[in-house]
């Protein structure tokens, strides 16, 4: 495969098998889909001087892995601040909805506040991936390269990994900074669950990604851990780095549930 998406001459996006999730190869990872609407909120109305920092997006339902369209606008226009909204959908029905600050590029003179650790540094070689019995392996999992730092996907607990791309998003297009981020980001909640993921469900209904900057290289590290008590649901949170250090925050809302026999 070329690329998670083939560019369609109606200006959609054919889904390729790269993307499809651990849980059913009809339907996709989450991290593709962020980095899909990241390139569209990228591209929309672009203002020189300013970045995407935080984006939120709210996952309405399962995305097949099927034809797709992104839509976006401009909520409030600005010159050093604008809100964007942007909807994915299939077939005419909304999948996604997503939101994003695109806010003003901080002068060089600012000085550099920075207390979080370095990550741990990237290992030489990749050791064979293993997830849950009866994960699909396939899709995004296999068109990602994973370098294991601390933890496990097979095993409960919180994890740290580092992760590129083996393919580009659009096939045919280098990806930017912010696509890198958002096609490994919504894996923190695999990276770093609590549970035994053969006996629960546990489905994010969210993803938000707020980058301090642009990060840089192939190569980001991210790390994962998760919260949940009875009564309640799940929070997971995440920390993004490359091989300068920190860059930003992720969070996800997840529900839990017995696992369907």
């Amino acid at each position: 495969m070329d690329g998670f998406y083939e560019p369609l001459p109606d200006g959609g996006f054919a889904s390729t098998p790269a993307t499809a999730g651990p849980w059913s190869p009809e339907f996709q990872h989450a991290g593709p889909v962020a980095g899909l609407i990241g390139r569209a909120l990228e591209r929309h109305e672009p203002v020189p001087g300013t970045r995407v920092a935080r984006m939120t997006m709210e996952i309405l339902g399962p995305v097949p892995v099927a034809h797709l369209r992104v839509a976006v606008r401009t909520v409030r226009p600005g010159r050093r601040v604008s809100l964007l909204e942007a909807e994915l959908s299939h077939e005419g029905r909304p999948v996604v909805r997503a939101t994003a600050w695109r806010t003003l590029r901080a002068p060089d003179g600012v000085p550099p506040i920075v207390r979080t650790p370095p990550p741990p540094p990237l290992p030489a070689e990749s050791r064979p991936l293993t997830a849950w019995a009866g994960a699909h392996m396939d899709g995004y999992l296999s068109a990602m390269e994973w370098r294991l730092a601390d933890g496990s996907f097979s095993a409960p607990g919180p994890a740290t990994t580092w992760a590129r791309s083996r393919v580009p998003l659009v096939a045919g297009e280098d990806d930017t900074p912010l696509v890198r981020a958002l096609v490994l980001s919504d894996s923190v909640s695999g990276v770093g669950s609590e549970l035994d993921l053969t006996s629960w469900t546990v489905i994010n209904t969210d993803l938000t990604v707020a980058l301090r900057r642009d990060p840089v290289g192939e190569w980001l590290c991210l790390s994962g851990s998760l919260q949940v008590e009875p009564g309640g649901s799940a929070l997971c949170e995440g920390s993004l780095a490359d091989a300068s250090g920190d860059v930003g925050r992720v969070l996800q809302t997840l529900f839990v549930d017995e696992l369907a026999r």
